[in-house]
């Protein structure tokens, strides 16, 4: 109880820097996507313009691609949405024991889909224009560094206006990073204070722990740099493994097993019933019970298999 007493303290804290930060940050991404779109290259850049990398970004192509590179489209975004919503990891369980009762889970739920999707969307319209013009479509598989690529050129472009918003977007980058870092250490300390360890301690442990690997992953692109082939194919370093275990193998594997528990043993009534005890309509009750049940395993499962490279 006391360590979730003071949890309470802390989480007040970061709510109320978040209402600060995070609208600033939201205000960020949509003026540097509008600017993004307007972006054009000249004749340095094939007179590549933000608009086409809008097109770039929106519309499909499928011109040469295969069932099996659609479904690898396809397995790559639900893995994405692993680390987006941040299923299978423990988070949204802690956070649940702390959800009070007359709260509004459905509510909560519906907010939280909503918004995510706004700004994943606004995230992409942020960069991959300016990745299109500036590196061209044949760089956009860098992957998250891409943000730390196109976002510097873009504030170029602004003069002294883009130094500025560039020192406050990459702040405001930093603040989400450390909030969602705490959110993935409380994880772990819930379950040590459940097991009669105090807050500060298990604080201080899973912190030590966490600035041991974090120091190992930056030698590993130095002093402990090798090359790696993962199942899938790829090659990596040891953040690359590291990612790939928990992303692709611990995190499918354990969405399948909350699957299985709530789906079958538990049953989704349960759940139903707790989202709705106070009276709340939960319009997508059968929706829920066939994806947690039929749908969601099965897809889990093929993107299990993707991650050892049987497809």
């Amino acid at each position: 109880m006391t360590g979730f007493v003071v949890f309470r303290g802390v989480n007040k804290g970061i709510e109320a820097m978040s209402k600060v930060l995070m609208p600033i940050l939201f205000i960020l991404i949509i003026g540097i996507s509008v600017y993004s779109l307007t972006l054009s290259g000249g004749e340095e850049y094939d007179n590549r313009t933000g608009m086409d990398g809008l097109m770039y970004y929106i519309i499909p192509n499928i011109d040469g691609m295969g069932v099996g590179d659609i479904l690898k489209v396809i397995m790559s975004a639900m893995g994405q949405l692993f680390y987006s919503i941040s299923v299978a990891m423990g988070i949204m369980v802690t956070y649940g024991s702390y959800f009070k009762d007359k709260d509004n889970l459905v509510k909560s739920v519906n907010q939280i889909e909503l918004f995510d999707t706004i700004v994943a969307f606004l995230a992409g319209v942020m960069i991959i224009p300016a990745v299109y013009v500036f590196l061209g479509p044949e760089n956009m598989a860098a992957g998250p560094g891409l943000m730390f690529v196109a976002m510097p050129k873009i504030f170029a472009q602004m003069g002294t206006a883009g130094t500025v918003m560039g020192i406050i977007f990459f702040l405001m980058v930093l603040f989400a990073a450390l909030t969602s870092s705490i959110s993935l250490l409380e994880a772990v300390v819930s379950g040590m204070i459940d097991k009669g360890i105090s807050r500060k301690k298990s604080t201080l442990i899973e912190g030590g722990i966490a600035m041991v690997i974090a120091v190992v992953v930056c030698l590993g692109y130095n002093v402990l740099y090798f090359d790696f082939t993962l199942p899938n194919g790829q090659v990596g370093q040891i953040l690359d493994i590291l990612d790939y275990v928990s992303n692709n193998i611990l995190m499918p594997v354990l969405a399948i097993g909350t699957c299985i528990l709530i789906g079958w043993i538990t049953k989704p009534k349960a759940i139903i019933d707790e989202a709705t005890k106070n009276g709340e309509r939960f319009l997508r009750k059968g929706l829920y019970t066939v994806m947690v049940k039929f749908i969601a395993p099965v897809l889990l499962f093929i993107l299990l298999l993707g991650s050892f490279g049987v497809y």
